[in-house]
């Protein structure tokens, strides 16, 4: 069960209200990840290693990186 003390949103979502970013939540297998601006709209739980693998992607793409 993921209470909302589980929820942690990441340190680049800056000050203020926090409600523009994605949010992540530890499990004992799992990691789930949602939206901010609408929590209740669903949860998509990754296992940890494929969460590792995203997340790793992430910050090896370069195309998204912007000028």
């Amino acid at each position: 069960m993921i209470t909302p003390d589980n929820w942690q949103k990441s340190s680049y979502s800056g000050s203020g209200d926090g409600n523009n970013c994605v949010e992540i939540a530890a499990l004992p297998t799992r990691v789930a990840i949602r939206d901010s601006k609408a929590p209740s709209q669903g949860v998509l739980a990754l296992p940890t290693g494929a969460f590792t693998t995203f997340i790793e992607a992430l910050k090896t793409d370069t195309s998204r990186k912007t000028v």
